[in-house]
């Protein structure tokens, strides 16, 4: 056979061989994505105003019951599951992380999940960057899955930096310890911790639907902030929609629909109905939007 003719995939014979990218190569990868993504200062401000609301949220409960009155709220938290965690605050400063939680999930983490996901390959592309990312023997589609990994690790880190903030807070400006739940049982302080963890992951697992679509609406266009924008705008008209009454029959299929039902976890026992509905629903659009941006992203012409 004839010196540089392809044997196989992926395997050339003779000189010139090219060797498939190896796993060390495709893990360096990955951390230059993730050192390049949390290195931006977009992305380190995006970081504090999501550290920042729930110091204005313990603050303003502060101020609010600084006279030794109550916040209104209650009942077993309903579907936010808001409510009945801000009045019981200034009881628990715990409760602090899922009042953060509850409050920033509806707009700020997605939205500033929309903006990393929609600039991952739209932005190189209208930096001049993609051609020469796509120049290292990585392929297309292993580039395509180490951005979808760069945004989902930002999921985890966007809802941890609120987590922890509040946490922080929480224990600063209000009394710790045993707390009760919605159900109106009593558990230990380090269980409540524990579940405070659990909740954090639970709300970072419910941006992985937003997170493949704006991905996917990356692969659409050349320009970054088009994406950007495209993605949040996407995100405001789901939540609008969620809303009205008359489309009650579509709604559970809208990928926030479910979002707040992390606050099942702070009943006793757990209800976990709403909870796996949530996760399958981010999985399936995890997999709708994750094979369409691989469809769109393998077959889609590079000029720059």
């Amino acid at each position: 056979m004839d010196p540089g003719v392809v044997a196989g995939p992926g395997v050339v014979a003779g000189r010139g061989a090219v060797r498939s990218p190896s796993p060390l190569w495709s893990l360096g990868l990955f951390r230059s994505e993730l050192l390049t993504t949390f290195r931006r200062w977009r992305t380190l401000a995006l970081l504090a105003v999501l550290a920042a609301v729930p110091i204005l949220v313990g603050i303003a409960v502060k101020i609010e019951t600084g006279d030794g009155s109550s916040l209104g709220g209650g009942g077993d938290g309903g579907g936010a599951g808001g409510p009945a965690f801000i009045s019981q605050i200034s009881n628990n400063g715990l409760f602090l992380v899922f009042t953060a939680l509850a409050a920033t999930l509806p707009f700020f983490l997605p939205m500033a999940i929309g903006v990393v996901a929609g600039d991952a390959i739209a932005g190189e592309s209208s930096a001049g960057t993609l051609r020469y990312l796509l120049v290292a023997p990585a392929g297309r589609s292993r580039l395509l899955l180490t951005k979808y990994a760069t945004v989902i690790t930002f999921c985890l880190a966007a809802t941890l930096v609120v987590a922890v903030s509040a946490l922080a807070v929480g224990a600063l400006l209000f009394p710790v310890g045993d707390l009760i739940t919605i159900s109106g049982t009593r558990i230990t302080y380090v269980e409540g911790l524990g579940r405070a963890l659990l909740i954090a992951l639970v709300v970072a697992a419910s941006l992985v639907g937003i997170a493949a679509l704006g991905l996917f609406v990356s692969t659409l266009t050349g320009s970054g902030i088009a994406a950007m924008a495209t993605t949040v705008g996407l995100l405001i008209t789901v939540q609008i929609l969620d809303q009205i009454p008359q489309l009650d029959a579509l709604q559970p299929y809208f990928f926030s629909h479910y979002w707040l039902s992390f606050a099942d976890v702070m009943r006793e026992p757990v209800y976990w109905d709403d909870l796996v509905k949530n996760l399958g629903l981010q999985a399936l659009y995890a997999a709708v939007f994750g094979s369409a941006a691989w469809a769109r992203f393998t077959t889609k012409d590079i000029t720059a």
